[in-house]
């Protein structure tokens, strides 16, 4: 088992900036990969950016690119999300995933291991 608990979500004017945390702790061996994917009230989960311990790659969502910027150390089990100039469409509860294998890290079915989420608010 893996527990993943994040942080560092809250309320922020359109423009601003977060940065979202995560750490995993229980059996992190046996993960592969993080991601983050967010979930808007009435809408599905979505895909916003994701990390591969096995070199290093990095994916992002179309909503995701150019504006926030996945890290990670695997050797602390942690994993972050650095959100820039955010909009009120942004709003969405995040939530932290990891994976333990396997070469999609974009959909959500891949991930086996979830965190709470925590909600972030961008007002306009």
């Amino acid at each position: 088992q893996v527990q993943l608990v994040e942080s560092g979500g809250g309320l922020v004017q359109a423009g601003g900036s977060l940065r979202l945390s995560c750490a995993a702790s229980g059996r992190t061996s046996s993960s592969s990969g993080m991601g983050w994917f967010r979930q808007a009230p009435g809408k599905e989960r979505e895909f916003v950016a994701a990390i591969r311990w096995s070199g290093g790659g990095t994916y992002y969502g179309d909503s995701a690119k150019g504006r926030f910027t996945i890290s990670g150390d695997n050797a602390k089990n942690t994993v972050s999300l650095q959100m820039n100039s955010l909009k009120p469409e942004d709003t969405a509860v995040y939530y932290c995933a990891a994976k333990s294998g396997g070469y999609i890290y974009t959909r959500s079915s891949s991930y086996t291991y979830w965190g709470q989420g925590t909600q972030v608010t961008v007002s306009s």
